[in-house]
């Protein structure tokens, strides 16, 4: 049951970022580029779609959840539907694995995605006071304002052409008590900045943002932003800034020298910038040495003192190479298609940070030193410092010596100054270096000398690019359809794109233009879903996006519809008629007050949880805020700014406004209207008729016009006020339930007591009279907020034979469905919204899972939508409920025994679903090795590698019960080393056996496993043999089934593949005559603790800690596994993690793998020529299809 009127609706942030972690990172979604409301996001955040390095290592931390997916990131970018990321710690790269991946697809925003609820409010809340406007008038103009401004080398080109004028709002529509003349002098006063921001510049023209913020307490983050990316490459370099960042990441030594100390790294490029970052602890763990100099010293040899070894650029050539092979997606490709279309008439169209694979091949040490030395100095780049700091001006100090004298003895670095006219002349007509004819001229500067004569400047506007502007009036003909066919596509899509200058929100009236814009678009979505839901669309989903974009130096407007092939033309009208309707007719009353309602309860939430956003997140909203010219104001003043312009908005002036964002498709084909930008549709090249069977798919530009005038001549009417339902249960009925069921708390089993509370966790454990038992803990982190699961025994696993998939279409039957009592699915959405929850369902091997995210009002928790699922498909017995939130306990408790208590008891556990056990099936040469191979335009290759393990309690998939036997296991390696033996004499071993002994052990020792292995497959076969480019070994180990299992994903060329698939096997089976050394220990211990204490932050973790408590399928999870994990980990010595590796089965015939084979010649007799046997002309001549032109850069590490 979706509960977001939001769903499919997305616009680009302007205030204040929130916390990542209380978003659950199952919901990351890192195709997408712009915020997104759904009921996984409800947050608005800055966007930017990015190429990035970074890690692809899983995070095998012990509550990890045993999903197929978790862990993987997704790496499409599909720019129409541009949404914001988290970031996922988990696969953030640690400094002492010395790891550097690229995700030139993830676009890493900061913030959330979180719900926005919407609720009736007092509508006296809406008009403006004078004593208010007074108040807020005064108030502001007190704060200084430290925004950046149109000569800010980071700044997005953002001002609108000269003799282009925003039309002012009609003032005559305010409520005439409103003085006009006050109003608009307050809508003119700048917006307040950030109180704790402190910016600064020193000589050399390095600019550098300070802030102080506590979580995670005693650690920061250091970014180095250079502006440089992959719209600076000439036609020759294309890729090269990618590869410098790779190089100079990787190659810095004084990088290296930070291992140990528990920091983090990584980098990425994109087509604006190349940001360089380490996430460190304030100071080394056994000591008070400060930590900032030596990670600044770091940043300043990464960026500005690189070292261009032949030997590391060859070694960063083949993992490059392998990096483009690995992302080629066909989703990746469909993006590049819409970017190349949709930026045409500039270089963001053909300037893909990953580059061009011929390029890259041909690249030598001094042709990438000229490209660092053009463009890599001190004036050119920003640093961001924000953590837990307490003397910003020792910092400073810090800044200035360690930075300081870097580029003063040969950098000319003028301040860019405004030319005839203003801001947009050098947005047109960009700074470029002295001696280059540009950055769109074929001319090349041939003489090594020259290039060290270059007066390097940085550019005025980033990125230094034109646009064709989608406005009124343009004189620029109407470019026909763009169709996008391929093979591999199986649904219909297509993007209409309307592009725009970003409008830079700096004072209170461009705040309100934002406000009203939201509050119209918002409708869009929830309308189609309520009004096509319950029937059978023609279309698969229909999406809007307003968004601004930083990296792209403009705003884009794209409705992007997708469906099957056979419906499409009726999809495409469909789509359009809505938006007609929404232009047309405008919000009703009851959307505008729902809607404004949802940002200003949201805003307020925001604002309560400000000493819980990550300094991540804070970071990289700055950033992206001073990439567009917003002012970055703190969540509180973000909602102070919000609910003062709320007052002013009037129903006419939403409608006004919103209706001009979407008349590049309402009013599309009139003179007046502007004109889209691109129009793309991405196809199949064959589609399946009933009857027929498999035929070509032919569309054409003129069908697709076609569709769109069907869309505009179709009749619409008005949209009709739907009714929001106060309550789903009345307080009579919840009454009579209580006097007929009488519920109360019963003894816990193996207690007498009915309550049971843990001092040193938090942890509460109840049970009511029928039969749930509950978990809850009180947690203030995430201010006024809360989380419940609700976890069913069976999941997947208990299916029949004769009914596989029963559980997943029930679960997805239940979710789609939505109902609750006499109430239909839209309402019961609404009343989510209006009570701010979020609700989701989620079915595994093991389990049925029901999450609910819900913020706390003043009238308390409601937790009503609960009620009716638990009646109607759970046993009592079977289920655990944990909830964990900011509440008193005797809230928690009433609303317990009120809405679960309740509940009809059902005891009958003949009733519980039975499991069919899973086995692995006896080895065969079919099943235990297999080929895939697929016919594609482009070659990739992957290969997946598993076996079995024991599940987290040490239960075998033969039944055995190694607990029984863990005293008897030997440990088949040559011996512990000299210093593990000293550390078992002592007392430590008192804490060996104590953790031998837990329920926990193998959970423990096999998360630490699995961190070992993970860094040795990196080093070993992407770093040493330059097979891959990402590898990754990934444990699923269940609570309830009895077995796990492991999986090693690696991805490659046909013609690394195999041996790529041998070099991981060998690494599986090596840690035998490769003894783990202490050291590696260690580094896995370290980073485990790391993410558990970041992770305690998290509502959503301590679920996480919670599941299963009670759970009596689940007999050995006992509060000791929460409440002594640290210790467990600490404990675990070498001999306990081989007692853990030799329960993984490793020989040949327990693996089981699987290759996946892509390309024109597939499966074909003739093999692949391996990249050393590649003729040097292999590539002449061909043009690249979506590889060639890939998109941004990842993570480095």
């Amino acid at each position: 049951m979706a509960s977001s009127i939001f769903s499919g609706v997305k616009f680009s942030p302007i205030l204040a970022p929130v916390n990542s972690g209380d978003s659950r990172r199952s919901r990351c979604v890192k195709d997408r580029n712009k915020v997104r409301f759904n009921p996984g996001s409800p947050r608005l955040t800055p966007n930017r779609v990015r190429a990035e390095a970074q890690s692809s290592i899983p995070y095998t931390g012990l509550w990890a959840q045993p999903t197929a997916n978790r862990g993987r990131l997704k790496r499409s970018i599909v720019l129409g539907q541009r949404n914001a990321i988290f970031r996922k710690e988990a696969t953030g790269t640690s400094l002492s694995q010395g790891r550097k991946f690229c995700f030139t697809c993830k676009r890493s925003q900061p913030g959330i995605r979180r719900s926005l609820p919407s609720a009736f409010v007092d509508r006296s809340s809406f008009s403006l006071l004078r004593s208010r406007l007074t108040s807020s008038l005064r108030k502001n103009s007190q704060i200084l304002n430290a925004t950046v401004g149109p000569d800010e080398p980071h700044a997005a080109g953002t001002a609108w052409p000269d003799g282009i004028v925003a039309e002012r709002q009609d003032l005559d529509l305010l409520p005439p008590e409103i003085d006009t003349t006050e109003l608009e002098a307050f809508l003119g006063c700048e917006l307040p900045s950030h109180p704790k921001l402190h910016r600064g510049q020193l000589k050399n023209g390095l600019r550098y943002l300070i802030l102080p913020n506590k979580v995670p307490p005693n650690r920061f983050e250091a970014h180095m932003e250079v502006h440089v990316g992959s719209i600076d490459e000439e036609d020759d370099e294309q890729g090269i800034a990618h590869m410098i960042e790779h190089v100079a990441f990787l190659g810095s030594k004084k990088r290296e020298k930070l291992l140990g100390t528990g920091a983090r790294s990584n980098a990425y490029t994109d087509f604006h910038h190349t940001v360089f970052h380490i996430h460190s602890p304030t100071h080394t763990k056994d000591s008070e040495d400060d930590l900032f100099p030596s990670v600044l010293d770091a940043l300043n040899e990464i960026a500005f003192h690189p070292k261009f070894l032949s030997s590391r650029v060859e070694k960063e050539r083949r993992a490059i190479l392998s990096e483009l092979q690995m992302m080629n997606t066909i989703e990746y490709r469909v993006d590049c298609q819409l970017l190349q279309h949709l930026h045409s008439e500039n270089k963001l169209g053909r300037r893909f940070p990953i580059g061009l694979e011929e390029q890259i091949k041909k690249w030598d040490v001094d042709k990438i030193r000229k490209f660092h030395e053009r463009w890599y100095f001190p004036a050119n780049a920003t640093l961001y410092i924000v953590g837990d700091i307490n003397n910003i001006p020792q910092i400073v100090n810090n800044i200035e010596a360690v930075f300081g004298k870097t580029g003063l003895d040969n950098e000319s670095t003028p301040s860019p100054t405004p030319g005839a006219f203003g801001a947009m002349a050098n947005f047109l007509v960009p700074k470029l270096p002295a001696g280059l004819g540009g950055t769109f001229s074929n001319e090349r500067t041939n003489t090594a000398d020259q290039s060290k004569m270059i007066k390097r400047e940085r550019h005025a506007i980033r990125p230094p690019v034109e646009h064709n502007w989608s406005l009124p009036g343009t004189s620029i003909d109407l470019k026909p359809p763009q169709i996008f066919k391929h093979e591999l596509l199986q649904n219909f899509a297509i993007n209409m794109f309307c592009k725009i200058p970003v409008s830079k929100v700096q004072t209170f009236g461009d705040l309100r233009n934002v406000l009203m814009k939201r509050i119209f678009l918002s409708a869009l979505h929830f309308r189609i879903n309520t009004r096509y839901k319950s029937s059978n669309p023609p279309f698969t989903s229909v999406e809007l996006d307003h968004s601004d974009s930083g990296r792209e130096g403009c705003t884009v407007t794209t409705l992007t519809v997708t469906a099957e092939p056979k419906n499409w033309q009726n999809a495409v009208k469909v789509a359009v008629q809505e938006v007609r309707r929404l232009k047309e007719f405008g919000v009703t009353r009851g959307e505008l007050t729902r809607y404004m309602d949802a940002l200003l309860k949201d805003s307020e939430h925001l604002a309560a949880m400000i000493d819980n956003v990550s300094s991540v997140d804070n970071l990289d909203f700055i950033m992206e805020s001073d990439a567009l010219g917003h002012t970055v104001m703190d969540q509180t003043q973000g909602h102070e700014t919000l609910v003062a312009v709320a007052g002013t908005v009037t129903l006419e002036e939403v409608n006004t406004v919103g209706a001009k964002v979407l008349e590049f498709i309402s009013d599309f084909g009139r003179p007046t209207a502007p004109l889209p930008a691109a129009i793309v549709a991405c196809v199949p090249t064959k589609v399946h008729v009933d009857g027929v069977g498999e035929s070509d798919f032919n569309i054409t530009p003129a069908e697709i016009i076609d569709s769109v005038k069907s869309g505009l001549l179709a009749p619409i009417e008005a949209e009709p006020e739907l009714e929001v339902p106060k309550e789903l249960i009345s307080q009579s009925q919840l009454e009579e339930l209580t006097l007929q069921r009488n519920p109360c708390f019963v003894p816990i089993p193996g207690s007498s007591v009915t309550k049971l509370h843990d001092k040193v966790t938090g942890i509460t454990q109840l049970r009511l009279s029928n039969g749930i038992p509950v978990n809850y803990k009180i947690s203030t982190t995430e201010s006024r907020a809360g989380v419940m699961r609700l976890i069913v025994g069976g999941g997947r696993a208990a299916e029949t034979s004769d009914s596989k998939g029963a559980v997943v279409v029930g679960v997805r039957t239940l979710s789609e469905g939505g109902r609750v009592g006499d109430f239909s699915r839209e309402q019961v959405e609404l009343f989510c919204v209006n009570h701010l929850i979020n609700c989701s369902l989620e079915s595994t091997e093991e389990f049925i899972a029901m999450e609910f995210r819900f913020t706390l009002r003043d009238n308390g928790m409601q937790l009503e939508t609960v009620k009716e699922a638990v009646m109607s498909h759970f046993v009592g017995e079977n289920m655990e409920v944990s909830i964990v939130g900011d509440f008193s306990e005797e809230e928690i408790e009433r609303c317990i025994l009120d809405y679960l208590g309740t509940v009809k008891a059902s005891h009958d556990s003949a009733k519980l679903p039975g499991s069919e056990p899973i086995v692995f099936r006896q080895p065969t040469a079919g099943l235990q090795f297999q080929q895939v191979f697929l016919k594609d335009t482009d070659e990739r290759a992957c290969a997946y590698i598993a076996g079995p393990a024991p599940n987290r309690w040490g239960f075998t998939v033969d039944g055995d019960d190694l607990f029984q036997s863990v005293s008897k296991l030997t440990v088949a390696h040559d011996g512990l080393s000299k210093s593990e033996e000293q550390l078992l004499e002592g007392g430590d071993r008192e804490l060996q056996k104590k953790l031998r002994a837990h329920p926990l052990f193998f959970g423990i020792t096999m998360g630490l496993l699995a961190e070992i292995i993970n860094s040795r497959l990196f080093t070993t076969v992407r770093d040493s043999l330059g097979l891959t480019y990402d590898v990754s070994f990934e444990l699923n180990l269940f609570d309830r089934l009895n077995l796990g299992w492991y999986v090693v994903s690696v991805t490659s060329t046909p013609g690394k593949v195999y041996k790529a698939v041998d070099a991981c096997k060998s690494v599986l089976r090596g840690l035998h005559s490769n003894q783990i050394a202490p050291r590696e220990l260690d580094r896995a211990k370290r980073t485990l603790l790391m993410r558990h204490e970041a992770e305690l932050k998290s509502n959503a973790y301590w679920l996480n800690l919670l599941a299963h408590l009670q759970a009596s399928s689940v007999p050995r999870k006992e509060l000791s596994c929460i409440k002594e994990l640290t210790s467990l980990y600490e404990a675990a010595s070498i001999e306990d993690i081989y007692l853990a590796y030799n329960q993984l089965r490793v020989d040949e015939d327990s693996l089981y793998s699987c290759i996946g084979i892509a390309g024109a010649q597939a499966g074909e007799e003739t093999t692949v020529l391996s990249e050393e046997e590649e003729p040097e002309d292999a590539f002449s001549g061909v043009l690249p299809v979506g590889r060639g032109s890939s998109m941004t850069t990842r993570p480095t590490t």
